[in-house]
């Protein structure tokens, strides 16, 4: 069973892509040719997904403000409600087991 594992990792291993090895320019540079184009590939990524954000209108940031505005009003009312419950039955569990 442990032979067929192996066997199967090794299969695994040699379908598998090879990284290609650094060349004689790349190694004496030290992969900056290959930083820089990673990095200028970056940039001009950010610069194309940039393009694509669009601003809020005034309209929109309003009906979301409201929107936001009105949901934490109603948590906070429930969560007071909530509070009151849980207080005064806790507060009445304690008054009838002899608490104060």
């Amino acid at each position: 069973m442990a032979s067929k594992t192996a066997t199967v990792r090794n299969e695994e291993r040699s379908t598998a892509v090879k990284r290609e090895e650094p060349t004689a320019v790349a190694n004496f540079t030290g992969n900056l040719t290959s930083n820089w184009n990673r990095l200028t590939r970056f940039l001009s990524d950010v610069r194309s997904e940039m393009r694509k954000v669009v601003a809020p209108s005034r309209k929109e940031v309003e009906t979301t403000t409201v929107v936001v505005i009105a949901t934490v009003f109603l948590f906070g009312i429930f969560f007071w409600v909530t509070d009151l419950v849980f207080s005064h039955t806790v507060q009445q569990v304690l008054h009838k087991l002899g608490g104060s």
